[in-house]
């Protein structure tokens, strides 16, 4: 059990550290500052028009930004259900090949003047200053990228979409100050020169994931990717237990083959963490109080840190302070049980072959 003890407080400890990250975005967002605020291409890759859609553009649209193009990039012009497309937005077409060949056309149908690209997913919605907050990082010296993410908030919710809230935070949570070792095509940004620069485009050739492609391309080049406080996109996640399960799965595949060290590290830190629980378990049922107190230090301290992450998320989503005060403490009493469904999630990504052709 002591292992588990020392990992969930080093944890706290970064949450801690996290939690003051955040607070010092959002507030320069708030605060009328002179921060760099360069044209950008706002490019949105539609590869499924499915429900959401229309919510999603209609959010990206509406940005408080005050000089960016919203550019949706489909596969033909039939792709996009009439109504769909907001006031103003271009269309580029990027023919049959998944998500990257339409955000290389994206690129290619922005404007000269463009000094940045952001790149966002076709479902959920966003709150007004999430393009702001996520260029903001971009000035930063050693940045080569930015990322945002995602949080669900199921409505109505169930148990499932619960779960897959409460599951979604902690990956949410390895997302900080300082480099981060990953980025989601989501919410991603980057200027035009450092993409340039860095070759991006070349390290999207042949790939399936234009995220993690990203991430090589930043690593090679020795920057950083900078989390991006307020850039988050919220999801409504009604998601089936199959659902839930097969994306999860696919999703840690695709980290097990593009994020080897990170996929092991966080298989070997459930292993221990859940073992642990385990074993206090047994050793409880037989008496043990040293094992009780044990274990109830461990509950505590995860539990505190499920806490933390729904009150960061609360902070960098003012639209969703409703959802959070109603549904917030599942994401503090059902960490136990989700530490389970992440050991199960990660041993069956194993098995699991890497699959991006549905971008979660």
């Amino acid at each position: 059990m002591g292992p588990a003890l020392v990992l969930a407080v080093l944890a706290l400890r970064g949450e801690r550290t996290r939690a003051e990250y955040v607070a010092a975005r959002m507030a320069a967002l708030g605060e009328a500052s002179g921060e760099a605020r360069p044209p950008v291409a706002l490019i949105v890759p539609v590869t499924d028009a499915g429900a959401g859609l229309r919510e999603a553009l209609r959010s990206l649209a509406a940005q408080d930004y005050p000089d960016y193009e919203l550019i949706v990039a489909v596969p033909n012009a039939e792709s996009l259900p009439a109504g769909t497309l907001p006031p103003k937005a271009k269309v580029a077409l990027g023919g049959e090949g998944g998500r990257i060949p339409l955000l290389e056309s994206g690129v290619r149908a922005s404007r000269r003047s463009t000094k940045v690209f952001a790149f966002a997913g076709s479902n959920g919605v966003v709150s007004r200053f999430w393009l702001r907050a996520l260029v903001a990082p971009l000035s930063e010296h050693g940045v080569g990228a930015s990322t945002g993410f995602r949080c669900y908030a199921p409505e109505p919710p169930a148990f499932w979409p619960l779960v897959q809230s409460v599951w979604n935070s902690v990956i949410a949570g390895r997302l900080g100050p300082g480099g981060n070792d990953f980025a989601w095509g989501g919410a991603m940004a980057i200027t035009k020169e450092n993409f340039q620069q860095a070759r991006v485009a070349e390290y999207w050739a042949g790939e399936a994931r234009d995220d993690l492609a990203l991430v090589g391309a930043m690593r090679d080049s020795k920057q950083s990717i900078a989390y991006a406080p307020g850039a988050v996109v919220v999801c409504d996640g009604r998601a089936t237990p199959r659902q839930f399960f097969r994306q999860a799965r696919r999703e840690m595949a695709l980290a097990r083959a593009g994020l080897p060290q990170l996929w092991w590290t966080a298989l070997a830190s459930h292993v221990i963490y859940c073992g642990a629980m385990l074993a206090g378990a047994i050793a409880s049922a037989r008496g043990n109080r040293g094992a009780e107190w044990a274990l109830v230090v461990q509950f505590g301290l995860g539990m505190l840190k499920g806490a933390n992450r729904a009150t960061l998320a609360k902070a960098q989503l003012p639209e969703q302070k409703p959802w959070f005060d109603r549904y917030g403490w599942t994401h503090t009493f059902w960490v136990p049980l989700v530490t389970w469904v992440w050991l199960f999630v990660l041993v069956g990504s194993a098995f699991t072959k890497p699959d991006a052709k549905r971008y979660p």
